[in-house]
């Protein structure tokens, strides 16, 4: 058997993005009108979740029911996983029980440990490195408000992180200016900026400055300075980020439509002011609505496309 996972959107082509999208919209309008939608009947996902989460796991979740399907969730403390038996153990046993794995992992060698193993798809739900499910959700909620992403100007206001990496991967696939300000030292991961640069050439900046970023901007974005498990550098990122804030004044600069995203948690006061966080202009409750469409379109684009022969 054949199977394809869903580890990061440069993975992919730009037209299989585009597929999944589509999916992600059809599947939304579908549950908003009542029509049954489930092509994973008799399927399973088993959840494996090192870190906690509301979105991730209840989207997942919910997901996977409404497709028809059922889900194991596996918590830190039922196969602590790497210590109590080796990652490819669990990844081969789950292959023989379940059809879909998604990992939401502290280390992305975690993740890519599970897929070289796994005969099933396995889907990242999130790691130290990558989050692109959040972005394919992101791309929908984009698409919604402004109808296409062609031409689109995004500005992300802070940390270098994961989400950033999946942004600059999203932004070399559909050719998307993509600006992040963030403090020296704060930067995304180098290979991964430098791979972006080269497929989409004089789009993808880095400055320090937020203003400038935010300069006519489409999008501003922001996170969380301070991710999951790095708590003990709170102190030091809170003094690093000052400044670092989606505020009324950033959205002064940027386009008079621009749409404020934010993948949540959020730390009201600090990334961002609460004003802007639940003022007009905000369209995180549409992103935290579209993981579940998005990723019901990812679980039944892979199973589609991971059949035997396929």
């Amino acid at each position: 058997m054949s199977k394809i996972d869903f580890i990061a959107l440069s993975d992919f082509t730009r037209a299989d993005v585009e597929s999944m999208l589509d999916d992600a919209e059809r599947l939304k309008a579908d549950l908003k009108a009542g029509k049954s939608q489930r092509p994973l009947v008799g399927k399973t996902l088993a959840m494996i979740f090192e870190k906690p989460s509301l979105r991730t796991r209840v989207t997942f979740e919910t997901g996977i029911k409404q497709l028809g399907g059922a889900s194991v969730y596996l918590a830190p403390e039922d196969i602590r996983l790497g210590a109590r038996e080796t990652v490819g153990d669990i990844a081969s046993n789950l292959s023989r029980w379940v059809d879909l794995i998604v990992a939401r992992t502290f280390s992305h060698r975690s993740l890519l440990e599970l897929a070289q193993h796994a005969t099933i798809p396995v889907i990242n739900g999130l790691t130290d490195l990558l989050h692109p499910a959040q972005v394919l959700a992101d791309l929908q909620t984009m698409r919604e408000h402004r109808g296409s992403l062609e031409g689109a100007t995004v500005a992300f206001i802070g940390d270098g992180n994961n989400v950033v990496n999946s942004w600059l991967n999203a932004a070399a696939l559909f050719q998307l200016n993509f600006r992040l300000a963030c403090p020296q030292g704060y930067e995304p991961d180098a290979k991964i900026l430098a791979r972006a640069q080269s497929l989409a050439p004089g789009r993808i900046r880095i400055v320090n400055d937020p203003v400038a970023a935010a300069q006519g901007a489409d999008v501003l974005y922001t996170d969380v300075w301070t991710s999951m498990g790095q708590e003990a550098e709170s102190q030091v990122r809170r003094a690093a980020f000052t400044g670092y804030q989606i505020n009324r004044s950033l959205l002064d600069v940027a386009s008079k439509d621009v749409l404020v995203m934010h993948c949540l948690p959020a730390h009201r006061g600090e990334e961002i002011t609460a004003d802007v966080l639940d003022g007009p202009r905000s369209v995180v409750l549409d992103q935290a609505e579209n993981r579940l469409h998005a990723q019901k379109a990812v679980m039944v684009w892979l199973s589609a496309r991971s059949q035997p022969g396929a």
